[in-house]
């Protein structure tokens, strides 16, 4: 039988500045480790630590503009657009433009603070 999810779960953020994370699919909401799903609000000028998760993960910008900074560069993604990390892969997420961002980040295995493994 499908399984309805009423509601998510908020999740505390890291970042300089507060960053709504609703999380519906993932360890804390529904106990699965091997996918996670959360939407995202992140306000202008917010600033993630880098990081070097274990885990894969897709962005599905709704709205606004994310960028994502790797070794060797950055990338814009608009709304209407995704972007792929992969596992080891050194990133940093941050929405520098106006308004902000509402995103889709979709982890497998489900995103963990243990295997995230942000900068100091």
């Amino acid at each position: 039988m499908p399984q309805l999810i009423e509601t998510a779960t908020i999740i505390k953020s890291a970042g300089n500045k507060p960053k709504s994370i609703s999380e519906f699919v993932g360890r804390v909401n529904t106990g699965h480790g091997d996918l996670s799903v959360a939407r995202m609000k992140s306000p202008e000028g917010w600033v993630e630590p880098g990081q070097t998760p274990e885990f894969l993960e897709i962005t599905l910008v709704l709205e606004g503009m994310v960028c994502v900074e790797y070794k060797g560069g950055e990338l814009n993604v608009q709304a209407g657009q995704a972007i792929i990390t992969q596992p080891g892969e050194w990133i940093r997420y941050s929405t520098p433009e106006a308004g902000g961002a509402e995103y889709v980040a979709i982890c497998m295995p489900a995103f963990s603070m243990d295997t995230v493994h942000r900068d100091e």
